[in-house]
């Protein structure tokens, strides 16, 4: 037995038999989606009452979509400037991860700036603000802010690389 393991089960017996039962089936909800170490997911979620499904599903869909995108057969050919790139000798996998790396960057700035919540302003006026919040199957806010979500990006890359060749 992993010390993973045997840390959940100890955490698991700690825990009334509904609640226990409700952070199986999201440990179980976390392997299904592909979570790495599913376990430590739902004891955060259950223990902090931090929305960590609805995040993971956010990050790995920013992966899927906006990062990983740009392997697709196409995809930087459809770029004026990588299709130049690529007329004049450039690898694309070269050109793949340089287009990976700035998305990267873009999608960890952007999720800083969200998290910040705040906007910069000129003058001592209020302005507003923003948040992120989790959303049940029919869309009503549940009330559970995400935040952090640069802090887990590299740990969502499907691949397993924690996003090794990117830079932030």
């Amino acid at each position: 037995m992993t010390n993973e393991q045997s840390a959940w089960d100890q955490w698991l017996a700690g825990l009334p038999t509904q609640q226990r039962a409700a952070a199986i089936a999201l440990r179980d909800r976390f392997a299904q989606v592909g979570a790495d170490g599913p376990e430590e997911w739902a004891m955060s979620e259950v223990s902090e009452d931090i929305p960590q499904l609805a995040g993971f599903l956010l990050l790995r869909r920013l992966w899927d979509e906006v990062l990983d995108g740009w392997g697709s057969p196409g995809a930087v050919e459809n770029v004026p400037a990588a299709a130049r790139l690529l007329a004049a000798g450039a690898e694309r996998d070269d050109i793949v991860l340089t287009m990976q790396a700035a998305a990267f960057e873009a999608v960890f700035g952007t999720l800083l700036v969200i998290d910040d919540s705040s906007a910069t302003t000129p003058d001592d006026q209020p302005y507003p603000g923003w948040s992120l919040h989790e959303t049940d199957s029919t869309g009503q806010d549940t009330g559970r802010r995400l935040g952090g979500l640069y802090e887990s990006l590299r740990a969502t890359d499907p691949s397993g690389r924690d996003a090794q060749g990117f830079s932030t």
